[in-house]
């Protein structure tokens, strides 16, 4: 199985791109929510997930694991295809989808192109369960994220010669107010706009 690709993006389209890797050119399926992570970067990393079927062997990309595990759970629903889960993720981003799945809103699900009422109501019903417990896991992961990020951060201030507990109540008051921070970067550029 191909679990990912890291390779030159050779070419980037809102329904696809090609990577190539050692020589060879993968043509990878995505979705908007991909596209527009990977942003114009010369090498990419895509992780990938390989559709086998009797006439066809199609390979579906997604710029995080998170957004494979949601497409492979909707994939397992009896009436969702492939391209009706990139549609799906391509009309929503992963939290919003897994938001109106834990929250049962089936006007949401239906406001996507392709999916009906009883379609809505069985992806509700057959990943209910399953989101709620792999979102849990997925808050542990970003929260410890947040943890290493902070203490990074934190050094960086306390090097540039910020109080310690200053600068630690600088880094808490962002890490609330924006929980998706990702960049150790960005979270010193904005604590510093604090001081």
């Amino acid at each position: 199985m191909i679990t990912y690709l890291n390779g030159k993006l050779v070419e980037k389209n809102p329904a696809n791109v090609v990577i190539e890797c050692n020589g060879i050119g993968y043509y990878v399926h995505i979705s908007l929510q991909t596209y527009s992570k990977i942003g114009n970067q010369e090498l990419c990393k895509i992780y990938t997930y390989l559709s086998i079927k009797e006439d066809s062997h199609t390979l579906y990309g997604f710029a995080d694991t998170q957004e494979r595990e949601l497409f492979k759970q909707l994939i397992s629903v009896s009436g969702v295809g492939t391209n009706t889960a990139r549609m799906m993720l391509s009309s929503m981003t992963s939290s919003e989808l897994v938001s109106s799945i834990a929250s049962n809103n089936v006007t949401s699900l239906t406001s996507i192109k392709g999916i009906g009422g009883k379609t809505a109501q069985r992806i509700i019903l057959d990943l209910k369960d399953k989101i709620l417990k792999t979102s849990d896991t997925l808050d542990n992961k970003s929260g410890l994220t947040n943890n290493t990020i902070k203490n990074e951060a934190l050094s960086a201030l306390v090097v540039l010669g910020f109080e310690k507990k200053m600068a630690e109540s600088a880094l808490t008051k962002i890490l609330l107010k924006e929980p998706n921070i990702t960049n150790v970067e960005e979270l010193i550029k904005k604590s510093l706009k604090t001081f």
